[in-house]
């Protein structure tokens, strides 16, 4: 062993150090051979092969995936490490023309994997930064992240609010952490995108309170929607029916099963100008209301769910839930209508989902057509040595 490992060391079984050293950043727990003792979930480890030849350095975690690499060299994991892996982020976002455009004041500013920094999601919101530590690992270290947060001069933020706590729950770790905020207090600031105005909730919304990623795929909404009657399905806080009505359409119906997100989808309505009257925003379950709507009632269709399968095991069922919306769609939307049809389950891969769809096209007996394959926006990197982080999928089709 060439160097000294700087944590207590995790040693891989022969022959399992090779998606390390093509820098996957994931190790499965069968992968290991030996762990020095007393070991936690969230402890700073060395990573070596079955020789002792360091292989980087990363967090333990509890689940089937054993340890979540942060660099692959022998590193302190300190503010410096976060300062330099937040300042590279930054300087990325600045690339993307994305840190000074009066048009739009929210972004991602690190996505976790795609930066380098497996287990965290820091998401800005004009002046304030919404922080999700997702691993135990990035939980132990918020104090650190949260220093180099406030030393880069760029973002000028005011205020730093962590919202990890559904995370540390679906993990099993209810009492580990309390959102809340790490520095400053709330600003009320409008939040813009594409000069669309929008009022975001982080402390009690979905995600880190709005839904970045679809930033580019609602922009290309409002270049389709001139003259258009528009269904927003699993619309929450209205995204994508502000977008449509901005590029014209006649008029939008935003539908989810969440009494708070229509509420402030009619808020987002009212900050824009629009009438909630002419564009009712309703509280229903969108499965129910797909196969009660009127045939050729809408000519453009947004069906955004929740992942319908989170985990590997939910799969087959949420096949079946993705197969049954996008049916019921492509049977009632008008003749020349547009579907917009999007899937933001890592289990399901991109060729699954337009499988998914097809089959749903054969069940409605129509022509579809498929006009544009989307994606998550440049601020959601994939790091091309973990391709699972390419979790959202869309398709554009235009059914005869």
């Amino acid at each position: 062993m060439s160097q000294t490992p700087l944590y207590p060391v995790i040693r891989l079984n022969r022959g399992k150090d090779e998606a390390v050293r093509r820098f996957h950043p994931w190790i499965f727990s069968g992968a290991i051979h030996s762990a020095d003792e007393g070991l936690q979930a969230g402890d700073t480890v060395t990573v070596t092969d079955f020789d002792g030849n360091i292989l980087g350095t990363g967090f333990c975690e509890s689940d089937s995936i054993a340890v979540k690499m942060l660099c692959f060299e022998n590193r302190r994991i300190d503010e410096w490490f976060f300062l330099d892996k937040l300042g590279h982020a930054f300087e990325a976002r600045k690339a993307m023309g994305l840190t000074d455009n009066p048009e739009t004041n929210c972004y991602r500013l690190v996505h976790s994997e795609g930066d380098g920094l497996a287990g965290l999601i820091v998401d800005i919101y004009g002046h304030t930064a919404v922080v999700q530590a997702q691993t135990e690992g990035m939980v132990l270290h918020l104090k650190e992240i949260v220093r180099a947060l406030k030393l880069i001069p760029g973002l000028g933020l005011q205020a730093i609010y962590n919202k990890s706590a559904e995370a540390m729950q679906r993990m099993g770790k209810d009492d580990s952490i309390d959102d809340g905020y790490l520095f400053g207090e709330r600003i009320n600031e409008v939040i813009m995108e594409n000069g669309s105005k929008f009022n975001a909730n982080w402390e009690e919304g979905q995600k880190t309170g709005f839904f970045l990623d679809q930033r580019d795929n609602r922009d290309l909404v409002r270049q389709l929607a001139k003259d258009r009657s528009v269904l927003n399905a699993f619309g929450y806080t209205g995204g994508f029916s502000i977008t449509a009505l901005k590029g014209g359409a006649k008029r939008v119906v935003t539908v989810d099963a969440s009494k708070k997100a229509i509420s402030a989808a009619e808020e987002n309505l009212a900050l824009n100008g629009y009438s909630k009257e002419e564009n009712p925003c309703l509280v229903a379950d969108m499965k129910e209301y797909v196969t009660q709507m009127g045939d050729g009632e809408f000519d453009l269709i947004i069906l955004d769910p929740p992942a319908f399968a989170k985990r590997h095991q939910d799969r087959h069922r949420g096949l079946g839930g993705y197969r049954y919306i996008n049916a019921e769609a492509i049977k009632r939307i008008a003749k020349g209508g547009l579907l917009f049809t999007f899937s933001c389950s890592q289990a399901v891969d991109k060729a699954t989902f337009q499988g998914i769809v097809t089959a749903a096209a054969i069940e409605a007996k129509r022509n579809v057509k498929i006009l544009y394959q989307l994606s998550q926006p440049t601020d959601h990197p994939i790091n091309i040595f973990h391709p699972e982080g390419a979790y959202l999928k869309g398709l554009v089709l235009m059914v005869d």
